[in-house]
């Protein structure tokens, strides 16, 4: 039995009002990763008070958004997996004001370790809600994979002469793509129903 199919539920209006609070999360962590961008850039990418907040800032609206979306997928999603990305993008969080005393290259071990484990998460969220039939889930899946990639990047690039945190922007912009284009894969998934 999958967790579509649970008993006392109408698992077509349970997954269809799903998705469609899916779509409208996935709408805003677009938007999100757009203004967060925006502001990093603005900042110029320095590790004074305001480029802290907003590194804190990314994983702490990550949390938020996976509260949310655990709390709509309860029937008929993957919420232990979500839970993990909860508790490991709080994680994320604290380490990021930690080793923003350290410096950039401190910053960039533990935003790549974020995006490792945090990608991961992703990708079998993924996999799972594809199992369950669910649409506009490929991009989540693909942006997991990516993310694990990248991670190993940010963690290689640390080490580098002058490494810079613009390019955690790049990588925040590529997510709320993924996000974008997946909302709208589901938008279309509800409407050949």
């Amino acid at each position: 039995m999958t967790t579509v199919d649970s008993p006392g539920v109408n698992s077509s209006a349970a997954a269809g009002g799903f998705a469609l609070a899916l779509r409208h999360l996935y709408f805003v962590r677009a938007g999100f990763a757009v203004v967060w961008v925006a502001l990093l850039f603005a900042n110029k990418s320095h590790l004074g008070a305001p480029g802290v907040a907003l590194l804190v800032v990314y994983p702490l609206f990550d949390v938020a958004a996976a509260v949310v979306d655990a709390r709509s997928s309860s029937a008929t999603g993957p919420t232990r997996a979500l839970q993990t990305n909860i508790a490991i993008s709080a994680i994320a969080a604290v380490g990021l004001a930690v080793a923003s005393v350290s410096g950039v290259p401190a910053v960039l071990r533990v935003w790549g370790a974020w995006a490792i484990v945090s990608g991961a998460v992703q990708l079998i969220v993924g996999l799972i809600r594809r199992k369950v039939q669910m649409g506009g889930q490929w991009p989540m899946m693909l942006s997991g994979g990516i993310s694990v990639l990248a991670g190993a990047q940010f963690i290689l690039g640390a080490s580098a002469s002058d490494p810079k945190l613009t390019n955690v922007g790049g990588y925040a912009i590529l997510g709320g793509i993924f996000f974008l284009i997946s909302a709208l894969r589901l938008g279309r998934a509800n409407q050949a129903d």
